[in-house]
């Protein structure tokens, strides 16, 4: 099995698939983590990072939101660039950010937090934040109370993500005060060919060993057949959109 930090910097490899397969996220959710330090007067002054290739950056951008993208990987933001055209894009991560002090209203991130130490990384957030400034946290998770995705996760193996939310969900430190949450329930239609494009985006997945991919994809190919996702067949893929915001103190 891969070593974390191999896992947490191998989705370039397989950046298109990651943006053909991954979901969007809800407006509304995306829409609360920044309502705190939402403005009439002027754009909220917001950083993705952990971008990836520009998932909640369009969301946000979409929001209204004046935005940049960060991520460790160019390959991921190079895709950025294709899909979201015209936002600023800087290769760093949530402990090491090329921003000034004091320069943003939010900070967020989309499937990301629990890949950064969180006590560096909560300290390097709060150097880029004004005072009042929001961190926000979010997480698309499948529904594994539906019996035949708890199969399609125990298939692909559950991810950090999952383990992070399970265990009690992510932790933030000083400067930031305690963390809200809230969760949205939506379901993504999918094709055969987009339910296998997200199972290959996974850390897990790109980083195994070719003989493990190969019995991954198979056992995908059986579940498949099962559910009807066959051909151009749509199947709904139930989700739930976890997100937690906390506020910059000091």
């Amino acid at each position: 099995m891969a070593e974390r930090a191999e896992m947490s910097t191998s989705f370039g490899r397989q950046a298109g698939t990651y943006e053909a397969g991954r979901p969007e996220y809800p407006a509304e959710a995306v829409a609360w983590m920044l309502q705190p330090v939402a403005s009439h007067d002027r754009s909220v002054r917001v950083a993705d990072v952990g971008a990836g290739t520009g998932k909640l950056t369009r969301a946000l951008v979409e929001l209204g939101a004046e935005t940049v993208a960060i991520d460790p990987d160019p390959e991921m933001l190079a895709v950025l660039r294709s899909a979201v055209h015209g936002i600023p894009t800087f290769v760093g991560t949530a402990e090491r950010l090329p921003l000034p002090d004091a320069s943003l209203d939010a900070v967020v991130l989309g499937q990301a937090w629990h890949w950064v130490e969180p006590v560096a990384g909560s300290a390097e957030v709060g150097r880029v934040l004004r005072h009042g400034g929001v961190l926000g946290l979010i997480w698309n998770i499948r529904d594994d109370s539906v019996p035949w995705v708890a199969r399609l996760t125990r298939i692909m193996h559950g991810s950090h993500a999952d383990q992070s939310l399970a265990d009690g969900g992510p932790s933030v430190a000083s400067p930031f005060g305690p963390l809200e949450q809230r969760s949205w329930e939506w379901a993504r239609p999918m094709t055969r060919a987009a339910l296998y494009d997200m199972a290959r985006s996974r850390s897990y997945i790109i980083t195994a060993e070719p003989d493990v991919r190969a019995r991954i994809e198979a056992e995908l190919g059986v579940l498949f057949d099962e559910i009807g996702a066959i051909g151009d067949a749509v199947v709904e893929l139930p989700y739930r959109t976890t997100a937690f915001r906390a506020l910059r103190e000091g």
